[in-house]
């Protein structure tokens, strides 16, 4: 295999930049395992812009960040104004993934099922955000209120009625735009890779927390237990490979995702895609890989041969 001088983008400033990190460091560490050359560049230290500078220095850019300004579009965009090849999805695509309702819209106009939504603004939430309202929105408690676009169920709370929902909302429009409030699917937790538009296979995951929050996602003390394969039978098994695959179809998604569902009276419920999946030693993504026979050195190997500009 050639050798490739590779920029990884690691770190960042928004609420995952330690997940982030640890990302990178792992992917790191593979990447100079199969012999290439790297250059480890963090956007909290050093605008984006600053990227120009490796124009002509690298042969691409491993994005390891997480979160706003990394798997949005922003970073995207200044990798595509640079011309430089880069891993995961483009600008649009990502975009589209990370934001919830815009997501959500992509999913019903292709017949992915989804849990009915309601979203809210600072402008309009205390017009929405009344008791009548919600009721003749067809929402059942418990309700899930959360940002419009943050990862790693960071700013997710369930509400029992409609005084829970009041406050956390309250609570949460100081800091976030936009939220989503959508009917709380319980049932099994299902999660399916994807990689270059094939579903690598689905795991379940059994929490003795609220939900699958970020404390579950990447603290083994959380007492999360990883299924794999999904404990379904093969039917739905092999349904949710394929319904995984569209939602990576039809986001027009590159490299790896990671698709979130919820099955519950033998339907699966598509609540999220994530357009780069965590590649710690906690993560789903190379758990999942090494099932289907991938180790980490070779997930990050496709990852890399996958990375392309002009998505």
């Amino acid at each position: 295999m050639k050798q490739k001088k590779i920029l990884v983008v690691q770190g960042g400033v928004s609420n995952e930049r330690e997940v982030s990190l640890k990302s990178g460091k792992a992917c790191i560490k593979a990447l100079k395992e199969l012999k290439h050359k790297i250059i480890s560049f963090d956007p909290a230290k050093e605008h984006l812009s600053k990227i120009k500078v490796y124009k002509k220095k690298v042969d691409l850019i491993f994005n390891a960040l997480h979160g706003r300004d990394g798997e949005d579009g922003i970073a995207q965009s200044y990798f595509e104004y640079f011309k430089i090849p880069y891993t995961h999805s483009g600008i649009v695509s990502s975009m589209n993934s990370m934001d919830k309702i815009i997501s959500k819209k992509i999913f019903k106009k292709n017949n992915l099922l989804t849990p009915n939504y309601i979203s809210l603004n600072s402008i309009n939430y205390k017009k929405k955000l009344q008791e009548k309202f919600i009721k003749n929105s067809n929402f059942n408690y418990p309700v899930v209120v959360k940002p419009s676009n943050e990862g790693s169920s960071i700013g997710v709370e369930i509400c029992k009625n409609f005084n829970q929902l009041q406050n956390s909302v309250v609570k949460l429009i100081k800091n976030y735009k936009t939220l989503i409030v959508e009917n709380y699917i319980a049932g099994q937790e299902i999660q399916v890779a994807v990689i270059s538009g094939k579903a690598l296979g689905a795991i379940e995951l059994r929490t003795k927390r609220k939900f699958y929050d970020y404390k579950a996602k990447y603290f083994k003390s959380a007492l999360t237990k990883h299924i794999m394969p999904a404990d379904i039978n093969k039917n739905n098994y092999n349904k949710v490979l394929k319904l995984a695959e569209k939602a990576h179809q039809v986001l027009n998604c590159k490299g790896v995702t990671r698709s979130d569902f919820k099955l519950i009276n033998n339907k699966f419920y598509l609540l999220e895609i994530n357009t780069q999946p965590g590649m710690t030693n906690l993560s789903l993504m190379p758990e999942i890989a090494k099932y289907a026979g991938i180790n980490f050195k070779e997930l990050v190997k496709k990852i890399i041969d996958d990375a392309t500009i002009n998505r």
